[in-house]
């Protein structure tokens, strides 16, 4: 008999308590499952604000769990560690999404990118792992004023789409409350 974990998939806006859920999630099956948890880390900090966000994130994460930093490649992560009752955070998929569409030498191309987002999905899926993916959402505002942005914007909206279509638990953060979207879908 053949184990497939969960692809639970956690957005929300800004400081909604996103990470913070997903924390505790992770933790929580870990306990569970007696497995471990592995946090692939999709942030590349590049200025002092952003090293301290990070060095925050870092403080509140138990020390067990095992930190991997891929800001580009998270798939060749999730396939080399897969087993029954291990746990995958990723935090942040809105993070890869920009470090692809900002690789150096590299003209973004949106049908790749969410080529590489559908791969996520599918092997997120198909793990023997718990997947929990923590994503932003970006589009309720303006419409952003450049082409780059609005670029961002739309391959961030689709990349959510691609992941929450495959996941088995969908949630969005609103002040700190987690809601479950799929559960009411559920018997539509």
């Amino acid at each position: 008999m053949s184990y497939r974990g969960k692809l639970v998939f956690i957005t929300g806006a800004a400081r909604s308590g996103k990470s913070f859920f997903a924390e505790k999630m992770a933790k929580r099956l870990e306990e569970e499952l007696g497995g471990e948890v592995t946090y692939i880390a999709t942030c590349v900090p590049g200025d002092d604000e952003m090293r301290e966000r990070v060095a925050r994130h870092q403080a509140r994460r138990p020390a067990s769990w095992k930190t991997i930093e891929e800001p580009l490649n998270p798939v060749q992560v999730i396939k080399q560690l897969d087993k029954p009752r291990s746990i995958f955070l990723l935090d942040c998929l809105t993070l890869l999404v920009s470090n692809l569409i900002l690789q150096p030498d590299i003209e973004p191309n949106e049908e790749q990118i969410l080529e590489k987002i559908s791969d996520l999905a599918q092997v997120g899926y198909e793990s023997n792992a718990h997947v929990i993916i923590v994503s932003n959402e970006v589009g309720w505002g303006i419409v952003p004023g450049d082409p780059l942005s609005r670029l961002y914007r739309d391959i961030i909206g689709r990349a959510n789409q691609k992941i929450a279509s495959c996941a088995d638990e969908v949630y969005v953060t609103i002040a700190g409350i987690p809601i479950e979207l799929n559960a009411l879908t559920k018997g539509m």
